[in-house]
């Protein structure tokens, strides 16, 4: 079994804190229509907050590539996180500079700082491990401890992700606690019959999973926009849907596994057709 080191290993009293969670949620017309992600982030959050140390928070929207657009800011969930835990959140603008120095430098126990989307600096993604750290060790002054609680990125070898706890006291929060704990219960001795269901919008962020699972489970369910490679795999035209041509090769061996281990694989059965993606297209 996995060890994680917990947030009872830090010396959190009238410390900076800073909490790489996961905030990407979907935004339309500026409104969240779906915070379970914030709602998720509130444990551990809370636990900083209730042991006396102030909290900056990093976190990524969509994948801006780099530049700043305004569709992936993150103002309207530092708005969402302010009402849900009834203060106020305090939202920087820039990632790095001045100004996001100066809010940093007056925080006070109790109180939360936001970043703007930490993917409008380049660096964050970069491939090239100078770069990244370069900005880790800007981050790295922020804080006098660093927080893992981004689940649906801890796997990304990113900046904030990968470099960052490296350079500071670190622990795993709350949610990633919990994930890894229930992981661990599926993986080793789960009960029977065990079966998963997996979403995604790509095989490729997915394939270690998957090839894990599939000595282990029973039955594989597959959504979310990776159904259309598998649709590919088996032969199916996906017109303009989402698809990794580069991993249908790799589908098919999936496919293949899967019947050699008896494992049941699930795809959709019944899919809507639409000229194009979006909320209000007509059916075919």
């Amino acid at each position: 079994m996995t060890s994680l080191r917990g947030l009872d290993r830090l010396e959190l009293f009238h410390k900076r804190t800073i909490l790489r969670c996961d905030l990407n949620v979907p935004i339309k017309d500026g409104a969240i229509t779906d915070d379970g992600r914030i709602r998720a982030s509130l444990p551990t959050i809370r636990y900083l907050l209730e042991k006396g140390s102030s909290v900056v928070i990093i976190a990524h929207m969509g994948r801006p590539k780099g530049e700043p657009k305004p569709e992936f800011s993150l103002e309207p969930v530092a708005n969402r996180l302010g009402h849900l835990l009834g203060t106020t959140v305090i939202f920087s603008k820039e990632i790095v500079g001045d100004s996001a120095a100066s809010l940093v430098s007056t925080l006070q126990p109790g109180q939360i700082l936001l970043l703007e989307n930490i993917r409008y600096d380049a660096r964050e993604t970069s491939k090239d491990e100078k770069e990244r750290m370069e900005l880790a060790t800007i981050l790295a002054t922020y804080g006098e401890n660093y927080v893992s609680d981004g689940f649906g990125a801890v796997h990304r070898k990113h900046a904030s992700v990968y470099d960052l706890p490296k350079l500071l006291p670190h622990a795993a929060g709350l949610l990633i606690q919990r994930e890894v704990e229930v992981l661990q219960k599926l993986t080793i001795n789960p009960e029977r019959p065990y079966g998963v269901v997996l979403g995604g919008a790509k095989v490729s962020d997915k394939l270690a999973v998957i090839e894990n699972l599939l000595p282990k489970v029973d039955l594989l369910a597959i959504g979310g926009g990776m159904v259309f490679t598998f649709l590919a795999a088996q032969g199916y035209g996906t017109g303009t849907s989402l698809l990794e041509a580069d991993m249908v090769g790799k589908v098919k061996e999936i496919i293949a596994d899967a019947r050699a281990r008896n494992v049941e694989l699930l795809l959709p059965s019944d899919i809507v057709v639409a000229p194009e993606f979006s909320a209000d297209a007509t059916p075919i």
